[in-house]
């Protein structure tokens, strides 16, 4: 099965790959804490990271737009609320209530979709969708609070081929940032020190070429 999201084969037969079903769950994770650290940026012209302050002059909003949208009702809220909302539709369980603070009612939904990736995962067609707006969400609070450097990201190196005790490999992307000399997974913290990278890259060479193979033989499967 190809995976909904990043679109590569999933030998696990999910709707989500290995990979992005552990990157949605840290996203969901972190989605509180980005929603409380949106706060500090509710007035136009905060400093984002390392200090820089806006020098506009220009008659503003009395709040920034953006980190106010996020933490109001249609923001992280209601995403995360309407979305465990379809998988409770779908599951035919009773519709979770909203009540309380926008902080506990994004609590709880995260709580909820949290307890239900394994069907998500594994069951639900929608899976690619949800994944998406979640990272979607991740990705907006986080280019507010933290906007990234680019070359702060790294190079993509591809798939990280480690294994755990039940025989599952990890997925996770792996990257190398400028002046690392050991790639750490920050996923599952296997570390691949320069003497491996030649074999490493072979593997997910390899794994990669396995994959773009099976893809090509689906459409003449399918037409068979």
């Amino acid at each position: 099965m190809i995976c909904l999201l990043c679109e590569r084969h999933d030998a696990m037969g999910g709707y989500l790959c290995p990979g992005c079903t552990k990157a949605t769950i840290v996203r969901l994770e972190l989605l509180p804490r980005l929603y409380e650290g949106l706060a500090a940026f509710l007035q136009p012209g905060a400093p984002a990271r390392g200090g820089r302050v806006s020098t506009t002059v220009d008659a503003r909003m009395p709040v920034a737009e953006l980190p106010l949208t996020m933490r109001g009702p249609g923001g992280m809220v209601g995403v995360t609320e309407d979305w465990l909302s379809a998988v409770h539709q779908d599951r035919r369980m009773t519709e979770p209530a909203r009540a309380g603070t926008h902080e506990q009612r994004l609590g709880r939904a995260v709580a909820g979709l949290l307890a239900n990736m394994p069907w998500i995962v594994m069951t639900w067609p929608a899976a690619g969708a949800f994944a998406e707006e979640i990272r979607e969400a991740a990705n907006s609070a986080r280019s507010v609070i933290s906007p990234t450097d680019p070359a702060e990201v790294g190079k993509r190196i591809g798939a990280c081929p480690a294994v755990d005790s039940s025989g599952v490999i990890c997925g996770a992307i792996l990257r190398h940032r400028p002046g690392e000399t050991v790639i750490i997974c920050t996923w599952c913290g296997c570390s691949f020190p320069p003497a491996t990278w030649p074999g490493l890259k072979v593997f997910i060479d390899e794994d990669a070429r396995h994959e773009n193979s099976h893809e090509l033989e689906e459409p003449w499967r399918s037409a068979s």
